[in-house]
């Protein structure tokens, strides 16, 4: 019979996340089965069909610009890879050069990513018309 090595200090939190992990999908496999078996089954074709009310859908004149939701997914990539360099700088003795020799390539990574975005135009700001 085999001895099963449980000396590891993390042990402990790997069984708690396998029976977490078979609880989850436990739970998820008997809620699936129980609101198909206790739903409602009736298929009348009225209920089926589509029902519209209000007024008559038109297409609205004045457009909102892409350019707006282009401009705001460049500022939060921007924005969150900033929030990256807050634990590298905090740890910044402790890295080292490696650590430094990283950030630089991370900064360079980002300014590849800026020039081009400048170059395809992404930070222009167009008149809405």
């Amino acid at each position: 019979m085999e001895h099963i090595v449980t000396s590891n200090p993390y042990f402990g939190v790997f069984v708690l996340f396998v029976i977490t992990f078979g609880a989850f999908t436990a739970t998820t496999v008997i809620a699936r089965l129980a609101s198909r078996a206790l739903a409602a089954k009736d298929s009348e074709k009225i209920k089926l069909s589509v029902y519209e009310c209000g007024p008559e859908v038109t297409k609205q004149p004045n457009r909102i610009s892409p350019q707006f939701y282009l401009f705001a997914l460049l500022f939060l990539l921007f924005d969150v890879e900033i929030i990256f360099m807050f634990p590298w700088a905090v740890d910044f003795k402790l890295l080292g050069w490696f650590g430094f020799a990283e950030m630089l390539m991370f900064i360079l990574l980002l300014t590849i990513g800026f020039i081009y975005a400048w170059k395809k135009g992404a930070l222009e700001w167009h008149n809405i018309k």
